[in-house]
């Protein structure tokens, strides 16, 4: 066979690949205002810098060998903003995407490669599940589990996963390995199908309530964002990736100070009432604190009398963890402990640095919080705060209540700790300890009652703790993004280059 055969040959191999599923079904994605997986491609990597891994790639089967362009993963490196990434793209239109033997090996390689040379796993997901017949049978069982590390989560690089159809099987799995989840409305997150679902437990199921965003960004806590268009959750991916370093063996990347962003915080006395019965979004407060339009929230529909959101303050990437007096008066739940304690592992294991804004009456307490294991979720986020090694910066705002006075922070557990004026560090609210320590009501004796409370308020003032050194600082509250900067600059680890330890980087992805 000559050369100019060979390239021949080689020419039309590559066409039909990249000619994907074919012309009707790609058309039909378009009928549905929906990107395909070289089109999203484009659009997520820098133009022209996408390297591909496996273009020829095709399942091992003979019959199905002609119908498997890419063998359905589109899978490569290219940049996202001038960084360098891994990337897999499922193509629907090949088979739906189903997991097979050659594209497995495809993830494999591209994982590997990830983790070897430090760069960011981007996977944009849409698939039907395993492939059939290729799961079935003794041949079958022999296909899975020949990767023993498939499925372990030791956070070497960011991992992050776009939900932008039906996702089935492997797009289930990365999607809660990774690090950062974007759902489009309207795709499905499952374990597996709606049909077959439906056959398993003989009754009707609605693709939205098996596996919808509102289900997962809500009460599964599974997704970290959803948006209404793959474009829109590309354009989260980038901007997410922007926040953290490509693997865990740098700092996070430095960005420019936006013009203005010192200005916000002088307002801060407008945002938060004096009276600590009185409700705000605590929102408002962080975005006076960090520069400006910088605030990128995570799982904001989950748990949410407590917010988890990056942002950057002086240029530099932080994690800000803070109650949220808007819902239940900002108390803790048994989701935003789970939100916390996955927000902690995310921030130690990519060197980003934690800064706790303190406002909470304590833990939700209920019937409702012990079933579903309160206790065992609030020692969680102990256990990993404990192993936190990247800096820990606590501002008590109005209230730092029990308990949860330690899990925000409180104590040994930051690294420096200042307060508001107003900050009270009772174990309770104080007409309440009035009437555990005194069996008196406001309504038995009013002037007794509120001279108990004054009392017991005094105790609990941040002047005390102060003259006792266990918070570092007391600060006017415009004095707090001055406060931050300053005390992260002093918390730099510099020796290490600002490299934890990550000690969290196995902690489960879930739980």
């Amino acid at each position: 066979m000559s050369q100019e055969t060979n390239q021949t040959e080689l020419q039309q191999r590559r066409e039909k690949a990249l000619a994907m599923g074919g012309a009707e079904r790609i058309a039909k994605r378009r009928a549905q205002n929906m990107l395909n997986a070289r089109e999203r491609l484009d659009y997520l990597l820098d133009s022209e810098s996408f390297f591909e891994s496996g273009l020829l790639a095709a399942s091992y089967r003979p019959a199905a060998r002609d119908k498997t362009p890419a063998d359905g993963k589109i899978a490569g490196f290219g940049k996202v903003k001038g960084r360098p990434v891994a990337v897999v793209s499922n193509d629907f239109t090949v088979l739906g995407a189903t997991s097979s033997v050659v594209n497995g090996k495809k993830i494999k390689h591209i994982r590997a490669v990830a983790n070897d040379s430090g760069l960011p796993l981007i996977l944009l997901g849409e698939s039907a599940g395993a492939r059939m017949p290729d799961r079935m049978g003794a041949e079958g069982r022999a296909i899975l589990g020949q990767d023993p590390v498939e499925f372990l989560r030791d956070r070497r690089t960011p991992w992050v996963s776009a939900l932008l159809g039906s996702c089935y099987g492997s797009s289930t799995w990365y999607a809660c390995l990774s690090d950062f989840v974007v759902m489009r409305k309207g795709a499905t997150m499952a374990v597996a199908s709606g049909r077959v679902t439906e056959l398993a437990i003989k009754q009707t199921v609605d693709s939205e309530e098996l596996g919808g965003w509102k289900l997962h960004t809500a009460t599964t806590g599974l997704v970290d964002v959803a948006v209404d268009t793959d474009e829109e959750a590309l354009d989260a991916v980038k901007r997410f990736l922007s926040y953290l370093p490509s693997h865990n063996g740098e700092a996070p990347p430095v960005a420019a100070v936006p013009e203005g962003s010192d200005d916000a915080i002088k307002d801060i006395l407008d945002i938060v009432p004096q009276s600590r019965s009185k409700t705000y979004d605590s929102r408002e407060v962080i975005r006076r604190v960090l520069d400006t339009d910088t605030m990128f929230e995570l799982k904001p529909r989950f748990g949410k009398s407590l917010v988890t959101t990056l942002g950057r303050i002086d240029g530099k990437t932080v994690g800000v963890i803070a109650n949220n007096p808007k819902f239940k008066g900002g108390s803790i739940d048994v989701d935003a402990c789970a939100k916390a304690t996955s927000f902690l592992v995310f921030c130690d294991s990519f060197n980003i640095p934690i800064v706790f804004l303190v406002d909470q009456p304590g833990f939700l307490i209920g019937i409702d919080g012990e079933r579903r294991g309160a206790p065992g979720r609030i020692i969680n986020w102990m256990n990993a705060l404990a192993q936190v090694t990247v800096p820990k910066i606590t501002v008590t705002l109005r209230k730092n209540y029990g308990q949860a006075y330690l899990n925000m922070g409180g104590g040994r557990n930051s690294n420096d700790a200042a307060a508001w004026p107003e900050a009270d560090y009772g174990f309770m609210d104080a007409g309440t300890a009035v009437n555990v320590l005194h069996g008196l009501r406001y309504e038995d004796d009013p002037v007794r009652f509120l001279q108990l409370v004054e009392n017991v308020s005094q105790d609990n003032a941040p002047w005390a703790l102060a003259a006792l050194y266990e918070i570092q600082s007391v600060i006017e509250p415009r004095e707090t993004r001055d406060y931050l900067k300053a005390v992260l600059a002093v918390h730099s680890r510099a020796p290490s280059k600002g490299i934890g330890q990550h000690r969290l980087s196995n902690w489960p992805t879930s739980y």
